[in-house]
């Protein structure tokens, strides 16, 4: 069994202390997927956080593995070791070049959304003006295809959401979005974009950031009841797991260089607190989940799927790169 989380945020920092992704672990998680940089987030700052994240995976080869397979975590869950995924939440490091896409992928990207919240050059974000997928997030849609990376529509608008996912070839994700029938939020997604997620054979990961999951102190049960709502809606095929967890660590300043404005990125008016900050589901959660999942009305082997084996088949899917044509003799 391959317990996976699609997505999870240490501080954007090069000097980032791993031990949350050891806590994770310990929960039971084979495979996480790290965030490296958002749309708020400079080139630089990008940068300098792969460099960093990578070299810390390699200083620790008995605990941490970076990944470019589903065969690769599999491997590393047999040798005890943590399996480690990037993903970006965002199209602004991609400086308006497809080409980059193909980059970030040989430094461990393995999943990208193409806008945080607001919109881009590429796509819309979902506290944004609705306007779809841009001429260049056609082109950058197939780059993603073309290099083997998961493509993901959390943070995206509706209307740009569908638009990405009839334009993808490969099965598109939602990697921390929760039904918005349960949690009227602008995060959250409708069942009109559930239902075009599991058309492309996708996954819709639920999230466990109490504003998303309408629970002030969110548990296991909290995460099983959205799962569970996918999975009564499209098939429990499509319903998975990213609870989103962020770790502050002290001493660490991640904020964006520059003029940031968190109240432009998280506005009052689509329901976030500058006063109150959202609580995370523990890593220990992944402990109580298959039992949860289980009192909804799923068997084990229907849980197991939720916890990780419906993103295996995914990432299987859309990590394949397409095989070269071969010239027939004359």
């Amino acid at each position: 069994m391959i317990n996976w989380d699609a997505h999870a945020c240490l501080p954007q920092h090069p000097q980032a202390d791993f031990t949350p992704v050891s806590q994770l672990h310990a929960a039971g998680v084979n495979h996480v997927s790290l965030n490296v940089g958002a749309d708020m987030n400079p080139v630089s700052q990008v940068m300098s956080v792969i460099a960093g994240y990578r070299a810390t995976i390699a200083a620790h080869p008995e605990r941490f593995t970076l990944i470019s397979s589903v065969d690769d975590i599999i491997q590393a869950a047999a040798d005890g070791r943590m399996a480690i995924s990037f993903d970006l939440e965002g199209s602004t490091m991609l400086l308006d070049q497809p080409d980059m896409v193909a980059l970030y992928a040989e430094l461990g990207v393995r999943q990208i959304l193409l806008a945080y919240n607001r919109n881009n050059s590429v796509a819309d974000g979902c506290h944004d003006v609705p306007r779809g997928l841009t001429g260049l997030g056609h082109r950058m849609v197939e780059a993603i295809n073309e290099a083997g990376i998961l493509l993901d529509c959390a943070h995206s608008g509706r209307l740009c959401s569908m638009d990405v996912m009839n334009a993808s070839s490969k099965p598109v994700i939602f990697s921390h979005a929760n039904p918005y029938t349960l949690v009227p939020h602008g995060r959250n997604v409708n069942d009109e974009q559930i239902r075009a997620c599991a058309a492309t054979g996708g996954v819709v990961c639920v999230s466990g950031l109490s504003w998303f999951l309408g629970s002030s102190h969110p548990n296991a049960d909290d995460v099983a009841r959205h799962a569970a709502y996918i999975a009564n809606l499209v098939g429990v095929a499509h319903a998975g797991i990213g609870l989103d967890i962020c770790f502050q660590q002290r001493g660490l300043d991640d904020t964006p260089p520059g003029q940031f404005d968190p109240a432009y990125w998280w506005p009052a008016s689509a329901g976030y607190s500058a006063s109150k900050a959202p609580t995370f589901t523990p890593p220990s959660v992944w402990r109580e989940l298959g039992a949860a999942l289980r009192r909804t009305g799923m068997s084990e082997a229907e849980a197991e799927m939720v916890m990780g084996r419906n993103m295996m088949r995914v990432a299987q899917q859309a990590w394949a790169k397409p095989q070269p044509l071969k010239l027939m003799a004359a």
